[in-house]
């Protein structure tokens, strides 16, 4: 792609954060555009524009314009989440979101257990357009389903507020977006940062770097059945410590990467920044709206995924506009390793604020819904 584009590595980390600029862009009228249009026209007509997107971005012949197309697939994509995140939640009680949780992030599993994988033998095979291409099939299948399975009455909306802000006077709610900004976001920053450090220092071809995340989606799997198991009994305050503790580890581990390192501990590297990242994400999500009133849930949710789209968007930018400042003054190397630190200690930051986090009132909660 960088030859192809006439372009550096450093600026290809915009195709990324292209995608997710847009996600972030159009997250706050996501309630508003449900409420006159209906979340069925709104759903179909976002998939219509990702597809489009995706074409165009796989045809660009410059990164300007490859870009581009990435920030409208991101617009495409980003009314997809909160919409159909609202209408999920709305259909289930506080206390059985833990589950209704664990489920929605098992099946996003695999699109970082296979995508990697799949996109380097992809690159290598038919060449990076291909990327691009790939998601076509799975997109208008989507859009097939979407058109068959929702209808317009059950699924409108009451709310035509961009963003009802007071709802942040919820402790959980407001806990559960710091925690998404340090740990998930992080882990963002660290798989755009990391795989350039895996095949640009420790010499990984980009099949076995992306196979990195296969552990990864692993460890993901059984945090995430964890926390649908033990949510409802420990609270999110255990859960969440032990999951930052994880993934920073994890990251830290990463500093003593070299091209001598075997695979194995590769692997023990990721499935640690999996267990630990998905252990924060599914209780966060959780614990999110367990005192949101129903009524409240498509604002909840479009603050909630402007915050989780803000968190991937702040992630991989920072990380990126940190290692391209230390390498001016450090080599490579040393800049990969100060970056992976920063990006660890920033993981630990929401353990401050769960030390002060009521979790029995958390517990209380789930035990009358149950009730």
């Amino acid at each position: 792609m960088s030859v192809d584009l006439h372009t550096s590595i450093s600026a290809l980390a915009w195709v990324s954060n292209g995608y997710i600029a847009g996600l972030t862009l159009i997250v706050p009228f996501s309630a508003f555009l449900s409420r006159y249009l209906g979340a069925r026209r709104l759903i179909i007509f976002s998939l219509i524009l990702f597809s489009v997107a995706a074409a165009a971005a796989g045809f660009a012949d410059s990164l300007h314009s490859l870009v581009f197309w990435r920030i409208v697939q991101g617009a495409g994509g980003g009314l997809l989440i909160p919409v159909g995140q609202a209408l999920t939640w709305q259909q289930f009680k506080p206390h059985e979101r833990a589950g209704v949780s664990s489920v929605v992030m098992m099946v996003a599993l695999l699109a970082p257990a296979c995508s990697p994988a799949i996109g380097g033998l992809l690159v290598e095979t038919c060449g990076w357009r291909w990327i691009f291409f790939a998601t076509l099939p799975v997109a208008v299948l989507t859009l097939l389903l979407a058109y068959r399975w929702l209808n317009v009455a059950s699924t409108t909306m009451a709310s035509a507020r961009l963003l009802h802000l007071p709802l942040l006077t919820d402790r959980l709610l407001r806990f559960a977006m710091i925690v998404y900004l340090c740990v998930p976001g992080m882990f963002i920053g660290i798989s755009v940062v990391g795989m350039f450090y895996l095949q640009n220092v420790a010499q990984l071809s980009p099949a076995a770097a992306g196979s990195l995340m296969i552990p990864w989606s692993i460890a993901s799997f059984v945090a995430i059945m964890l926390t649908g198991r033990y949510f409802n009994r420990l609270g999110p305050r255990p859960l969440i410590i032990v999951g930052c503790l994880l993934q920073a580890a994890g990251i830290l581990l990463l500093t003593n990467v070299t091209p001598a390192t075997s695979h194995r501990v590769l692997m023990m590297i990721f499935a640690l920044m999996g267990a630990g990242g998905s252990l924060c994400s599914s209780t966060a999500q959780s614990g999110a709206f367990l005192t949101i009133a129903r009524r409240d849930m498509p604002d909840a949710s479009a603050l909630w995924n402007l915050n989780r789209q803000i968190s991937f968007f702040l992630g991989a930018t920072l990380l990126t506009l940190l290692l391209n400042a230390l390498q001016r003054v450090m080599s490579l190397e040393v800049a990969y390793r100060w970056t992976f630190i920063a990006a660890a200690g920033i993981t630990l930051l929401p353990l401050i604020y769960a030390v002060c986090l009521n979790n029995r009132q958390a517990l209380l909660c789930l035990k009358k819904e149950r009730s």
